[in-house]
């Protein structure tokens, strides 16, 4: 009898995309974070630009800032962040320099993603996108067709 395990790439990015709903429920670009390490999530975020008047508190920053905490140390190796929208060139270099182990994103930003920019993450990074690319999308397409409405 095999065993499945539960913990894939799209039950974490579920997680992601939960914390993207909350950001949207705050008025907040919809987009979500996680942190796993060994199948635990070790950080959740979503984006607070809005909320701390700050433009570097997209969710990939605010969740470093908790991995880091969580586990008393600023490298994020052995971890994955899955993440709504594929990061953009800030979060990329933090990503890089906290040497995380994996990146996995929704959809891509081909405007402002770090691919289209050719930011560089870690060598020992990987990256892997498209995981619940659909959901991330239309999360953030209703987000800004109501902004446009209210407009």
């Amino acid at each position: 009898m095999s065993i499945i395990n539960p913990y894939n790439d799209a039950f974490f990015m579920k997680k992601a995309l939960r914390e993207a709903e909350a950001a949207y429920e705050k008025g907040e670009i919809p987009i979500g974070a996680v942190i796993v390490i060994n199948n635990q999530i070790i950080a959740r975020a979503h984006n607070l630009t809005e909320t701390l008047n700050d433009v570097t508190a997209h969710a990939e920053m605010q969740a470093i800032t908790a991995a880091a905490n969580y586990l008393g140390g600023k490298y994020l190796i052995d971890c994955t962040l899955y993440v709504t929208i594929e990061p953009c060139q800030m979060c990329a270099g933090a990503l890089f320099w906290s040497q995380i182990s994996k990146v996995v994103y929704g959809a891509r930003d081909e405007h402002r993603g770090c691919i289209n920019l050719n930011t560089k993450l870690h060598p020992k990074t990987e990256l892997m996108g498209g995981i619940m690319a659909e959901e991330a999308s239309q999360l953030l397409k209703r987000f800004f067709i109501e902004k446009r409405n209210l407009n």
